[in-house]
Protein backbone atom coordinates (compact mmCIF):
# COMPACT_ATOMS: atom_id res chain seq x y z
CA UNK A 1 0.00 0.00 0.00
CA UNK A 2 1.31 3.39 -0.86
CA UNK A 3 2.18 5.94 2.00
CA UNK A 4 -1.85 7.35 2.88
CA UNK A 5 -2.29 10.94 3.73
CA UNK A 6 -5.61 12.40 5.49
CA UNK A 7 -7.46 14.91 5.15
CA UNK A 8 -10.27 17.30 7.53
CA UNK A 9 -13.30 16.86 5.15
CA UNK A 10 -13.12 20.91 4.08
CA UNK A 11 -15.71 23.13 2.79
CA UNK A 12 -19.26 23.45 2.45
CA UNK A 13 -20.69 20.67 0.83
CA UNK A 14 -24.54 21.11 0.32
CA UNK A 15 -24.94 17.67 1.66
CA UNK A 16 -23.08 18.71 4.55
CA UNK A 17 -26.19 20.91 5.54
CA UNK A 18 -28.76 18.33 4.81
CA UNK A 19 -27.11 15.94 7.23
CA UNK A 20 -26.79 18.64 9.89
CA UNK A 21 -30.35 20.43 9.52
CA UNK A 22 -31.66 16.23 9.23
CA UNK A 23 -30.03 15.79 12.10
CA UNK A 24 -30.60 18.46 14.39
CA UNK A 25 -34.42 18.13 13.93
CA UNK A 26 -34.73 14.57 14.97
CA UNK A 27 -32.42 15.19 17.93
CA UNK A 28 -35.01 17.57 18.99
CA UNK A 29 -37.80 15.20 18.13
CA UNK A 30 -36.19 12.78 20.19
CA UNK A 31 -35.87 14.77 23.35
CA UNK A 32 -39.37 16.09 23.06
CA UNK A 33 -40.60 11.79 22.80
CA UNK A 34 -38.22 11.66 25.73
CA UNK A 35 -40.21 14.23 27.60
CA UNK A 36 -43.69 12.94 26.99
CA UNK A 37 -42.74 9.62 27.95
CA UNK A 38 -40.77 10.81 31.03
CA UNK A 39 -43.85 12.86 32.06
CA UNK A 40 -46.93 10.85 30.78
CA UNK A 41 -45.38 7.19 31.46
CA UNK A 42 -44.76 4.52 29.21
CA UNK A 43 -48.65 3.91 28.82
CA UNK A 44 -48.73 6.17 25.72
CA UNK A 45 -46.07 4.17 23.50
CA UNK A 46 -46.59 0.57 22.25
CA UNK A 47 -45.26 -1.09 24.77
CA UNK A 48 -47.00 -3.11 27.73
CA UNK A 49 -46.28 -5.43 30.67
CA UNK A 50 -46.20 -8.22 28.41
CA UNK A 51 -43.73 -6.28 25.78
CA UNK A 52 -41.60 -4.56 28.00
CA UNK A 53 -39.02 -3.90 24.80
CA UNK A 54 -40.10 -1.86 22.22
CA UNK A 55 -38.97 -0.14 18.33
CA UNK A 56 -36.67 2.22 20.84
CA UNK A 57 -34.94 -1.40 21.68
CA UNK A 58 -34.62 -2.36 18.28
CA UNK A 59 -32.69 0.95 17.05
CA UNK A 60 -30.29 0.74 20.03
CA UNK A 61 -29.35 -2.71 19.84
CA UNK A 62 -29.26 -2.50 15.87
CA UNK A 63 -26.49 0.48 16.28
CA UNK A 64 -24.86 -1.59 18.68
CA UNK A 65 -24.51 -4.24 16.60
CA UNK A 66 -23.46 -2.04 13.81
CA UNK A 67 -20.76 -0.27 16.19
CA UNK A 68 -19.15 -3.49 17.31
CA UNK A 69 -19.24 -4.79 13.04
CA UNK A 70 -18.14 -1.56 11.52
CA UNK A 71 -15.20 -1.73 13.63
CA UNK A 72 -14.35 -5.07 11.75
CA UNK A 73 -12.38 -3.20 9.18
CA UNK A 74 -9.93 -1.63 11.11
CA UNK A 75 -9.65 -4.89 12.82
CA UNK A 76 -8.98 -6.73 9.32
CA UNK A 77 -6.11 -3.71 8.57
CA UNK A 78 -4.50 -4.36 12.56
CA UNK A 79 -4.87 -7.76 13.67
CA UNK A 80 -4.76 -9.51 10.20
CA UNK A 81 -2.78 -7.47 8.36
CA UNK A 82 -4.29 -6.64 5.82
CA UNK A 83 -3.11 -3.35 4.56
CA UNK A 84 -5.36 -3.00 1.97
CA UNK A 85 -8.68 -1.81 4.63
CA UNK A 86 -5.42 0.52 6.27
CA UNK A 87 -6.49 3.40 4.48
CA UNK A 88 -10.56 3.13 6.03
CA UNK A 89 -9.32 1.80 9.32
CA UNK A 90 -9.64 5.56 11.45
CA UNK A 91 -13.01 6.07 9.37
CA UNK A 92 -14.08 2.50 10.96
CA UNK A 93 -12.97 3.32 14.64
CA UNK A 94 -14.49 6.67 14.58
CA UNK A 95 -18.12 4.91 13.43
CA UNK A 96 -18.27 2.49 16.15
CA UNK A 97 -17.96 5.10 18.63
CA UNK A 98 -20.30 7.36 16.90
CA UNK A 99 -22.35 4.26 16.82
CA UNK A 100 -22.16 2.98 19.95
CA UNK A 101 -22.89 6.32 21.50
CA UNK A 102 -26.39 7.27 19.27
CA UNK A 103 -27.32 3.43 20.12
CA UNK A 104 -26.77 4.12 24.22
CA UNK A 105 -28.18 7.41 23.88
CA UNK A 106 -31.26 6.19 23.02
CA UNK A 107 -31.44 3.13 25.80
CA UNK A 108 -30.44 6.14 28.49
CA UNK A 109 -33.46 7.81 27.28
CA UNK A 110 -35.80 5.30 26.92
CA UNK A 111 -35.57 3.99 30.79
CA UNK A 112 -38.44 6.54 31.96
CA UNK A 113 -36.10 8.10 34.69
CA UNK A 114 -32.72 8.97 32.85
CA UNK A 115 -32.44 11.03 36.32
CA UNK A 116 -31.63 7.49 37.98
CA UNK A 117 -29.24 6.68 35.49
CA UNK A 118 -26.59 7.65 38.25
CA UNK A 119 -28.13 4.43 40.47
CA UNK A 120 -27.25 1.82 37.33
CA UNK A 121 -24.17 3.55 36.94
CA UNK A 122 -22.85 3.09 40.85
CA UNK A 123 -25.21 -0.11 41.68
CA UNK A 124 -24.22 -3.47 39.98
CA UNK A 125 -25.80 -6.82 40.02
CA UNK A 126 -22.61 -9.25 38.85
CA UNK A 127 -25.01 -11.72 38.29
CA UNK A 128 -27.22 -9.89 35.73
CA UNK A 129 -26.04 -9.54 32.01
CA UNK A 130 -27.12 -5.88 31.88
CA UNK A 131 -24.63 -4.93 34.40
CA UNK A 132 -21.57 -6.81 32.80
CA UNK A 133 -22.90 -4.56 29.60
CA UNK A 134 -22.57 -1.25 31.32
CA UNK A 135 -18.62 -1.81 31.91
CA UNK A 136 -18.64 -3.65 28.16
CA UNK A 137 -20.10 -0.66 26.48
CA UNK A 138 -18.11 2.14 28.16
CA UNK A 139 -15.20 -0.07 27.82
CA UNK A 140 -15.52 -0.19 24.20
CA UNK A 141 -15.82 3.43 24.03
CA UNK A 142 -12.27 3.45 26.11
CA UNK A 143 -10.58 1.09 24.20
CA UNK A 144 -11.53 2.65 20.63
CA UNK A 145 -10.51 6.28 21.29
CA UNK A 146 -7.06 4.28 22.79
CA UNK A 147 -7.17 2.82 19.51
CA UNK A 148 -7.81 5.74 17.88
CA UNK A 149 -5.10 7.76 19.31
CA UNK A 150 -2.58 5.27 18.56
CA UNK A 151 -3.29 5.13 15.22
CA UNK A 152 -3.32 8.66 14.89
CA UNK A 153 -0.34 9.65 16.94
CA UNK A 154 3.30 8.47 14.86
CA UNK A 155 5.27 8.09 18.31
CA UNK A 156 2.38 5.36 19.32
CA UNK A 157 2.04 3.24 16.39
CA UNK A 158 4.17 0.97 17.35
CA UNK A 159 1.44 -0.25 19.73
CA UNK A 160 -1.19 -0.15 17.38
CA UNK A 161 -1.31 -3.43 16.77
CA UNK A 162 -1.65 -4.93 19.96
CA UNK A 163 -4.35 -1.95 21.05
CA UNK A 164 -5.86 -3.72 17.85
CA UNK A 165 -6.32 -7.02 19.03
CA UNK A 166 -7.68 -5.22 22.40
CA UNK A 167 -10.03 -3.88 20.66
CA UNK A 168 -10.74 -6.81 18.32
CA UNK A 169 -11.43 -9.27 21.23
CA UNK A 170 -13.64 -6.01 23.08
CA UNK A 171 -16.17 -6.33 20.58
CA UNK A 172 -16.42 -10.13 20.03
CA UNK A 173 -17.15 -9.65 23.86
CA UNK A 174 -19.41 -6.95 23.46
CA UNK A 175 -21.65 -8.63 21.22
CA UNK A 176 -21.31 -12.09 22.87
CA UNK A 177 -23.08 -9.75 25.55
CA UNK A 178 -25.48 -7.81 23.95
CA UNK A 179 -26.75 -11.42 22.09
CA UNK A 180 -26.49 -13.25 25.78
CA UNK A 181 -29.36 -10.55 27.49
CA UNK A 182 -31.85 -13.18 25.22
CA UNK A 183 -29.84 -16.48 25.14
CA UNK A 184 -30.14 -16.11 28.64
CA UNK A 185 -33.93 -15.84 29.12
CA UNK A 186 -35.40 -18.73 30.09
CA UNK A 187 -38.82 -17.55 30.21
CA UNK A 188 -39.11 -17.01 26.99
CA UNK A 189 -39.27 -19.72 23.93
CA UNK A 190 -38.30 -17.91 21.39
CA UNK A 191 -34.69 -17.16 23.17
CA UNK A 192 -33.10 -19.25 25.53
CA UNK A 193 -30.67 -20.63 23.21
CA UNK A 194 -26.66 -20.52 22.94
CA UNK A 195 -26.68 -19.66 19.35
CA UNK A 196 -28.30 -16.12 20.21
CA UNK A 197 -24.57 -15.21 20.88
CA UNK A 198 -22.56 -16.52 17.74
CA UNK A 199 -25.82 -15.17 15.75
CA UNK A 200 -25.76 -11.86 16.55
CA UNK A 201 -21.42 -11.76 16.17
CA UNK A 202 -22.27 -12.49 12.72
CA UNK A 203 -25.25 -10.02 12.19
CA UNK A 204 -22.65 -7.41 13.60
CA UNK A 205 -20.55 -7.74 10.84
CA UNK A 206 -22.92 -7.79 8.33
CA UNK A 207 -24.65 -4.92 9.58
CA UNK A 208 -21.35 -2.86 10.58
CA UNK A 209 -19.93 -3.41 6.92
CA UNK A 210 -23.60 -2.49 4.95
CA UNK A 211 -23.03 0.95 7.18
CA UNK A 212 -19.55 1.40 6.64
CA UNK A 213 -19.68 1.07 2.59
CA UNK A 214 -22.64 3.33 2.93
CA UNK A 215 -20.42 5.93 4.43
CA UNK A 216 -17.58 5.40 2.54
CA UNK A 217 -19.49 5.74 -1.18
CA UNK A 218 -20.98 8.62 0.15
CA UNK A 219 -17.32 10.36 1.10
CA UNK A 220 -15.83 9.69 -1.81
CA UNK A 221 -17.10 10.44 -5.62
CA UNK A 222 -13.85 8.71 -7.03
CA UNK A 223 -14.34 5.69 -5.36
CA UNK A 224 -12.63 3.37 -7.36
CA UNK A 225 -14.57 -0.28 -8.17
CA UNK A 226 -11.29 -2.26 -7.65
CA UNK A 227 -11.47 -0.45 -3.56
CA UNK A 228 -15.00 -1.37 -3.88
CA UNK A 229 -14.57 -5.29 -4.66
CA UNK A 230 -13.23 -6.50 -1.83
CA UNK A 231 -15.90 -5.54 1.00
CA UNK A 232 -18.77 -6.15 -1.23
CA UNK A 233 -17.48 -9.78 -0.99
CA UNK A 234 -17.11 -9.57 1.98
CA UNK A 235 -20.23 -8.22 2.50
CA UNK A 236 -22.31 -11.44 0.93
CA UNK A 237 -20.34 -13.46 2.92
CA UNK A 238 -21.68 -11.95 6.09
CA UNK A 239 -25.18 -12.15 4.60
CA UNK A 240 -24.70 -16.09 4.23
CA UNK A 241 -23.20 -16.26 7.51
CA UNK A 242 -26.24 -15.00 9.65
CA UNK A 243 -28.26 -17.33 7.25
CA UNK A 244 -26.93 -19.86 8.31
CA UNK A 245 -27.26 -18.98 12.23
CA UNK A 246 -30.61 -18.30 11.91
CA UNK A 247 -30.99 -21.59 9.86
CA UNK A 248 -29.41 -23.50 12.49
CA UNK A 249 -31.65 -21.15 15.19
CA UNK A 250 -34.84 -22.48 13.91
CA UNK A 251 -33.82 -26.02 13.46
CA UNK A 252 -32.88 -26.31 16.64
CA UNK A 253 -35.85 -24.90 17.85
CA UNK A 254 -38.14 -27.73 15.59
CA UNK A 255 -35.87 -30.30 16.65
CA UNK A 256 -38.04 -29.65 20.54
CA UNK A 257 -41.49 -30.93 20.27
CA UNK A 258 -41.81 -28.07 23.04
CA UNK A 259 -40.77 -24.91 20.68
CA UNK A 260 -42.76 -26.01 17.76
CA UNK A 261 -45.39 -23.38 18.85
CA UNK A 262 -43.28 -20.38 18.70
CA UNK A 263 -42.05 -21.48 15.52
CA UNK A 264 -44.98 -21.70 14.22
CA UNK A 265 -45.79 -18.79 15.23
CA UNK A 266 -42.94 -17.10 13.55
CA UNK A 267 -42.66 -19.15 10.22
CA UNK A 268 -46.11 -20.49 10.08
CA UNK A 269 -48.44 -17.32 9.92
CA UNK A 270 -49.57 -17.74 13.62
CA UNK A 271 -47.38 -14.64 14.24
CA UNK A 272 -49.07 -12.46 11.54
CA UNK A 273 -46.69 -9.93 10.93
CA UNK A 274 -43.56 -11.11 12.08
CA UNK A 275 -44.05 -13.90 9.72
CA UNK A 276 -44.50 -11.04 6.79
CA UNK A 277 -41.22 -9.47 8.67
CA UNK A 278 -39.27 -12.71 8.74
CA UNK A 279 -39.79 -14.14 5.09
CA UNK A 280 -40.52 -10.89 3.23
CA UNK A 281 -38.29 -8.34 5.48
CA UNK A 282 -35.04 -10.76 6.36
CA UNK A 283 -35.21 -13.45 4.00
CA UNK A 284 -36.42 -12.09 0.76
CA UNK A 285 -35.55 -8.65 0.79
CA UNK A 286 -32.59 -8.59 3.83
CA UNK A 287 -30.81 -12.15 2.04
CA UNK A 288 -32.09 -13.23 -1.29
CA UNK A 289 -31.68 -9.72 -3.00
CA UNK A 290 -28.44 -8.74 -1.44
CA UNK A 291 -26.70 -11.87 -2.27
CA UNK A 292 -27.83 -11.68 -5.25
CA UNK A 293 -26.53 -8.15 -6.62
CA UNK A 294 -23.59 -8.75 -4.69
CA UNK A 295 -22.87 -11.98 -6.88
CA UNK A 296 -24.69 -11.94 -10.01
CA UNK A 297 -22.43 -11.22 -12.75
CA UNK A 298 -25.09 -8.28 -14.12
CA UNK A 299 -25.61 -6.77 -11.35
CA UNK A 300 -21.89 -7.07 -9.19
CA UNK A 301 -20.32 -4.42 -11.52
CA UNK A 302 -22.63 -1.38 -10.72
CA UNK A 303 -21.80 0.65 -7.58
CA UNK A 304 -25.44 1.32 -7.46
CA UNK A 305 -25.95 -2.16 -6.75
CA UNK A 306 -23.63 -2.24 -4.01
CA UNK A 307 -25.40 0.53 -2.31
CA UNK A 308 -28.54 -1.14 -2.71
CA UNK A 309 -27.30 -4.24 -1.40
CA UNK A 310 -26.34 -2.31 1.47
CA UNK A 311 -29.23 -0.51 2.43
CA UNK A 312 -31.03 -3.84 1.57
CA UNK A 313 -29.05 -5.58 4.60
CA UNK A 314 -29.37 -2.96 6.91
CA UNK A 315 -33.39 -3.55 6.12
CA UNK A 316 -33.24 -7.68 6.58
CA UNK A 317 -31.14 -6.89 10.04
CA UNK A 318 -33.53 -4.37 11.25
CA UNK A 319 -36.73 -6.97 10.54
CA UNK A 320 -34.75 -9.56 11.94
CA UNK A 321 -34.13 -7.87 14.96
CA UNK A 322 -38.03 -6.97 15.05
CA UNK A 323 -38.78 -10.76 14.52
CA UNK A 324 -36.28 -12.04 17.39
CA UNK A 325 -36.87 -9.14 20.16
CA UNK A 326 -40.54 -7.95 19.50
CA UNK A 327 -42.03 -11.01 17.83
CA UNK A 328 -40.27 -13.22 21.13
CA UNK A 329 -42.36 -11.16 23.53
CA UNK A 330 -45.81 -11.45 21.68
CA UNK A 331 -45.54 -15.33 21.97
CA UNK A 332 -47.55 -15.91 25.45
CA UNK A 333 -45.37 -17.21 28.25
CA UNK A 334 -46.16 -20.85 28.53
CA UNK A 335 -46.19 -20.71 32.83
CA UNK A 336 -46.90 -24.10 33.34
CA UNK A 337 -45.91 -26.62 30.37
CA UNK A 338 -48.90 -29.24 29.68
CA UNK A 339 -51.29 -27.87 31.40
CA UNK A 340 -54.69 -25.59 30.26
CA UNK A 341 -54.57 -21.95 31.58
CA UNK A 342 -58.38 -21.35 32.29
CA UNK A 343 -57.66 -17.78 33.60
CA UNK A 344 -54.67 -15.30 34.27
CA UNK A 345 -54.03 -11.55 35.26
CA UNK A 346 -51.29 -11.26 32.86
CA UNK A 347 -53.08 -12.60 29.38
CA UNK A 348 -51.80 -15.76 29.02
CA UNK A 349 -55.08 -17.43 27.08
CA UNK A 350 -54.50 -14.94 24.16
CA UNK A 351 -53.15 -15.86 21.08
CA UNK A 352 -50.58 -13.56 20.70
CA UNK A 353 -49.45 -9.84 22.55
CA UNK A 354 -50.32 -7.08 20.71
CA UNK A 355 -47.73 -4.47 20.25
CA UNK A 356 -48.05 -1.05 17.89
CA UNK A 357 -45.13 0.97 17.83
CA UNK A 358 -46.10 4.79 18.83
CA UNK A 359 -44.83 8.07 17.20
CA UNK A 360 -42.70 8.84 20.32
CA UNK A 361 -40.65 5.39 20.10
CA UNK A 362 -40.15 5.67 16.28
CA UNK A 363 -38.93 9.43 16.88
CA UNK A 364 -36.73 8.65 19.78
CA UNK A 365 -35.01 5.80 17.69
CA UNK A 366 -34.32 7.90 14.91
CA UNK A 367 -32.72 10.53 17.39
CA UNK A 368 -30.34 8.09 18.12
CA UNK A 369 -29.09 7.51 14.50
CA UNK A 370 -29.32 11.39 13.98
CA UNK A 371 -27.04 11.86 17.25
CA UNK A 372 -24.31 8.80 15.48
CA UNK A 373 -24.51 11.01 12.06
CA UNK A 374 -24.30 14.33 13.88
CA UNK A 375 -21.18 13.40 15.44
CA UNK A 376 -19.75 11.47 12.41
CA UNK A 377 -19.86 14.99 10.41
CA UNK A 378 -18.37 17.40 13.22
CA UNK A 379 -15.55 14.70 13.60
CA UNK A 380 -14.90 14.79 10.07
CA UNK A 381 -14.40 18.18 9.92
CA UNK A 382 -12.15 18.44 12.87
CA UNK A 383 -9.64 15.57 12.68
CA UNK A 384 -7.94 13.77 9.47
CA UNK A 385 -10.47 10.48 8.84
CA UNK A 386 -10.70 9.83 5.64
CA UNK A 387 -7.23 9.48 2.91
CA UNK A 388 -7.48 11.74 0.49
CA UNK A 389 -8.32 9.73 -2.64
CA UNK A 390 -9.72 6.04 -2.46
CA UNK A 391 -9.21 5.49 -6.43
CA UNK A 392 -7.99 2.10 -8.31
CA UNK A 393 -4.40 4.14 -8.69
CA UNK A 394 -3.79 5.10 -5.39
CA UNK A 395 -3.89 0.90 -4.43
CA UNK A 396 -1.13 -1.01 -5.32
CA UNK A 397 -2.06 -3.21 -8.38
CA UNK A 398 -1.63 -6.52 -6.43
CA UNK A 399 -4.53 -5.80 -3.85
CA UNK A 400 -6.83 -5.32 -6.57
CA UNK A 401 -6.73 -8.37 -8.03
Amino acid sequence: MKNVTYRVIGGTRRTDYVILTVSIFFILLGLFAAYQMEHHGHVITGMSNQIVWGMPHIFAIFMILAASGVLNVASISSVFRRTFYHPHARLSVLLAITLLIGGLSVLVLDLGRPDRLVVAMTSYNLKSIFAWNMFLYNGFILVCVIYLWFMMERRMQRYYPAVGFVAFIWRLVLTTGTGSIFGFLVAREAYNTAIMAPLFIALSLSLGLAVFLLVLIMQFRSLGEGVLHRPKILLGMFVGTVFCFVLVYHLTHLYFTGRHGVEYFILGGGGGIYTVLFWGGYIFLGTILPLLLLYHERFSRNRASVVVASMLTIVGGFALLYVIIIGGQAYPLDIFPGMEVTSSGFFDEVARHTYTPSRWEMMLGMSGIAISALLTLLALKILPFVPHSSADFEVDPEFLE
